[in-house]
């Protein structure tokens, strides 16, 4: 039996959600034209897998001035591909119901990652206000 072990980010909600948004843009990806397979389709498997790696490195560091960072990174990556299947809409390469989905997942994603990039600035003010 394997011995799994689990990192703390893991458990965060918007970790799952980044998990999910690039399994669903990876399973959308081989319905694309095949002159698509090194531009927007690669473009978007960097952006889908760049959420979660940003999030999971971000977890790693021990300032909250370094994780604000990864988070505000991941939320660009999102809005990449916010755009990116914009496009894919507007060129008929994912249909109306394709892009719901994603754009539900992206929205949710959104969400989390303000929350959670909120709660780290005020983390950052409240350690600069403390006395040295």
């Amino acid at each position: 039996m394997t011995d799994v072990h689990t990192y703390s980010f893991e458990h965060l909600q918007m970790f799952q959600t980044a998990r999910t948004l690039a399994k669903d843009v990876y399973q959308i990806l081989p319905y694309y034209p095949k002159f698509e397979q090194y531009a927007l389709c690669d473009q978007l498997r960097r952006a889908s897998i760049s959420i979660s790696s940003n999030i999971a490195e971000g977890s790693s560091r021990s300032s909250a001035k370094e994780q604000l960072h990864f988070i505000e990174i991941a939320h660009g990556s999102l809005m990449e591909i916010y755009a990116q299947i914009l496009l894919s809409l507007d060129l008929n390469y994912i249909d109306l119901k394709t892009f719901d989905r994603i754009n539900n997942l992206i929205s949710t994603e959104s969400k989390l990652l303000s929350g959670y990039r909120k709660s780290l600035i005020i983390k950052i003010q409240e350690n600069s206000n403390r006395p040295h």
